[in-house]
C-alpha cells in the first residue's frame, strides 16, 4: 500500500465485508436519517477515502460513517484539522453554504424582536439537518457513557432549542412537523438518560413532554420510542402491569405492522416485562417471536438513527439475559450473556458494562465464584463508579458474593478491588 492510503478504513471494510458500492449505499441511507436528504456518494467516493485523496469526509458523511462503524474518525483513519469540526480537505461551496445557514440559525435565535419583525427568516430543512446532527451526537454520547445527568440536561436543552427555532420564523408544515419530531427525540433521550440513571421522577416529566411533542410531529417512530421507553421505565420501577400497558401502546402502532424491526423490538422488550411478572412461558414465546420478526426485517431499509445505533441480535440477547436473571434461570442467563458480549458493536460501551455485570451475577448464582470474580473485575472503573445502574448491580454482586463465599479469597479480592475503584474515582 502507498503510505498515503487509508489503511484503517481498508482494514475495517475488509473485516465487515463491505465493497465500495455497499458502503456508499449504507452511508447515503444513514446521511438521509441524519439530515432528511439521502447522501450522494458512489463507489468512487469510497475509493477516494481509501486512497487518501480525500483525507476526511464532510460533516454529515463522517457522522454517518462513525455511527455505522461504531468508531471515531481517527480510528477509521481520517484526519481532522486542529480546529473543531473541520477536516483536512478544504470545505466545498456546499459546506460553506451549510455553515452560513447554521450562523443564520444562531443569529435568528438571538435577534431582537424589532429586527426579527423587520426581517423574518424562513426556517427550512437545512435547519432541521443541523438539529438532526446534534441528535446523533446525543445518541453516541449515551452509548459511551449512559445515565449521566449531563446527557439528560443537554438533551432537554436541545429539545427547547428545537422549539425556539419553531418561533424564529416562518416554515412549511413539513419543517414544523420535523422540528416537533426533533424536540420529541431529544426529550425521549433525556427521558432515557434519567431512566438509565435511576432518576425516575425526572424520567416521568420528560416522558410527558415527549409524548405531547410526538403527537404534534405525527412521527410514528418517535412515538414508538417514547412508549417503548415508558415500558422499560415502569419495568425498572417494579410496575410490570403499567410496563406491559405502555409497551402495548408502542406495539400497536401501525409502524410495527409495516416494519418487522420495530415489531421485533416491541416483542423483545415485552419479553423482559413478562419476566418481571414471572411469566416464563410468555418470555420464551416473545423472544422467539422477536427473533423471527428480526429475520423478516429488510436490513437495507432506512430507519431512525437511534434504532440503528443499538437494536440487533446482541440487544435481544441483552434483554434475554435480563429476563432470565429475573426468572432465576441462571444457566440460560449466562448463555445469553456470552452471546451478547460476542455480538456487541464497539460503540456500545455502556451496554458492555451492564452485560458484563449481569453475566458475573449469573455465574455467581451457579456457584462459579472464580469465574464470576474474573468477569466482574472486567467492568471498567468509570462505569463501575459513574454509571448508577452498573454501580447498583455491582454493589448487589458484592453483597451476594459475601453471602455465597463470606471468608473466601474471592470475597477479599473483590473488596480490595472496589476500594481501589472508589479511590481512583475521587
Amino acid at each position: 500500500m502507498d503510505a498515503t492510503q487509508n489503511r484503517a478504513l481498508a482494514a475495517w471494510m475488509l473485516e465487515k465485508g463491505y465493497s465500495s458500492r455497499e458502503l456508499a449505499d449504507l452511508v447515503n441511507r444513514t446521511v438521509g436519517e441524519l439530515t432528511g436528504k439521502l447522501g450522494g456518494l458512489d463507489d468512487s467516493s469510497i475509493r477516494a477515502w481509501r486512497s487518501g485523496r480525500v483525507r476526511c469526509p464532510k460533516g454529515a458523511q463522517l457522522a454517518a460513517l462513525e455511527l455505522i462503524g461504531g468508531r471515531t474518525a481517527g480510528a477509521l483513519g481520517f484526519v481532522r484539522r486542529t480546529r473543531p469540526r473541520k477536516c483536512t480537505q478544504e470545505p466545498s461551496m456546499e459546506r460553506r453554504n451549510f455553515m452560513t445557514t447554521a450562523v443564520a440559525v444562531v443569529a435568528g435565535s438571538v435577534a431582537t424582536a424589532p429586527a426579527a419583525a423587520a426581517s423574518p427568516r424562513r426556517v427550512g430543512m437545512a435547519d432541521v439537518a443541523l438539529i438532526h446532527q446534534r441528535f446523533a451526537d446525543i445518541i453516541a454520547s449515551d452509548h459511551r457513557h449512559g445515565g449521566q445527568r449531563s446527557i439528560e440536561q443537554q438533551a432537554a436543552e436541545l429539545a427547547d432549542e428545537a422549539l425556539t427555532l419553531q418561533a424564529s420564523g416562518s416554515a412549511s408544515q413539513r419543517v414544523r412537523a420535523s422540528l416537533y419530531g426533533s424536540a420529541a427525540s431529544f426529550r425521549s433521550s433525556a427521558m432515557w438518560a434519567a431512566i438509565d440513571g435511576r432518576r425516575f421522577d425526572g424520567a416521568v416529566v420528560h416522558m410527558r413532554e415527549a409524548q405531547a411533542l410526538a403527537e404534534m410531529s405525527g412521527d410514528q417512530a418517535i412515538k414508538f420510542r417514547i412508549w417503548s421507553h415508558a415500558g422499560t421505565m415502569y419495568r425498572h420501577m417494579g410496575r410490570p402491569a403499567e410496563a406491559a400497558a405502555a409497551n402495548d401502546v408502542a406495539r400497536n402502532l401501525s409502524l410495527t405492522r409495516r416494519d418487522p424491526m420495530f415489531a421485533s423490538l416491541g416483542l423483545a422488550r415485552g419479553a423482559a416485562i413478562h419476566a418481571a411478572a414471572g411469566d416464563r412461558r410468555a418470555v420464551r414465546r416473545s423472544f422467539g417471536q422477536a427473533q423471527e420478526a428480526m429475520c423478516r426485517a429488510d436490513r437495507s431499509e432506512v430507519r431512525p438513527v437511534w434504532l440503528n445505533a443499538f437494536y440487533d441480535e446482541a440487544e435481544i440477547d441483552s434483554l434475554a439475559l435480563s429476563a432470565y436473571l429475573s426468572l432465576g434461570d441462571w444457566a440460560m442467563a449466562e448463555a445469553h450473556g456470552h452471546r451478547c458480549l460476542a455480538g456487541l458493536r464497539p460503540h456500545m460501551v455502556r451496554s458492555r458494562a451492564i452485560t458484563t455485570t449481569r453475566l458475573a451475577r449469573a455465574q455467581l448464582e451457579q456457584g462459579e465464584v472464580e469465574s464470576a470474580l474474573t468477569t466482574a473485575v472486567q467492568v471498567p472503573a468509570d462505569a463501575a463508579t459513574g454509571h448508577p445502574r452498573v454501580a447498583l448491580m455491582l454493589d448487589q454482586f458484592g453483597q451476594r458474593l459475601r453471602q455465597v463465599a463470606p471468608r473466601s479469597r474471592q470475597a477479599a479480592v473483590w473488596q480490595a478491588h472496589t476500594v481501589r475503584m472508589k479511590v481512583s474515582a475521587r
